[in-house]
């Protein structure tokens, strides 16, 4: 059953979705569900870096784990197993963001960083920021060692998104990344957050844990096409 997930945040001529398994990340699809070519969808090299890149004229895909556009006609994007996707949307100059936030890209504040690039480069304030975080691993179900857990809190500050029960640590990436944002001062009511678990509805997404190991990837869009 095709599943699409439209947040209902983002205001104005945006589309913005985050896909289940299926259409999952396959472009021949999302091309004929949003009536546009093949070639004007772009998708990073994803790494699990830090790279945030601003998409021009180039559609060459290279390294980075969050693109940036304010291109008319292209939709964006960003493939997941588990990691956060997250969408944004800067109303005041229409400018557009994906990225991919797994614990490493949390642990890095890419997320953050995503958002302070557009506030410098186009002299924004926070207040005009919308984000929806997308479907993925929450913290009934996403153990990780202790170092882990520190790298993330260490960039996040406390908060309730994360819980120590004896020597097992468990984190929530969509709420870490929720921290992170309302730090640069977006407002809460800008920010769209899914009460969805990859890992707790395997029928629904595909999870890199519950497979533990090769699966395939869903993913999260957005462009201004009209």
């Amino acid at each position: 059953m095709r599943r699409l997930i439209f947040p209902e945040i983002f205001e104005g001529n945006v589309t913005a979705f985050f896909t289940g398994k299926d259409p999952g990340a396959n472009i021949d699809e999302i091309a004929g569900i949003v009536g546009i070519e093949r070639g004007n969808i772009f998708l990073p090299i994803q790494k699990h870096t830090e790279k945030v890149m601003l998409l021009e004229s180039s559609r060459e895909p290279i390294i980075a784990d969050a693109v940036v556009t304010k291109e008319r006609g292209v939709l964006i994007g960003v493939r997941v197993a588990d990691c956060v996707p997250v969408l944004i949307y800067e109303k005041e100059r229409g400018i557009i963001g994906a990225v991919h936030a797994g614990w490493r890209g949390t642990a890095a504040g890419i997320l953050k960083k995503t958002i302070m690039m557009i506030m410098e480069r186009y002299i924004v304030g926070p207040k005009v920021f919308y984000v929806a975080i997308g479907p993925s691993i929450k913290g009934c179900s996403y153990e990780v060692d202790y170092e882990v857990s520190e790298a993330v809190i260490k960039a996040t500050g406390e908060g309730d998104y994360y819980s120590c029960k004896g020597e097992e640590y468990f984190l929530d990436l969509p709420s870490a990344n929720k921290y992170q944002t309302l730090s640069l001062g977006v407002p809460e009511e800008n920010i769209w957050i899914s009460d969805e678990c990859t890992y707790c509805n395997p029928d629904k997404f595909y999870s890199y844990r519950y497979a533990r190991g090769s699966t395939g990837r869903q993913a999260a869009f957005i462009g201004k096409l009209g």
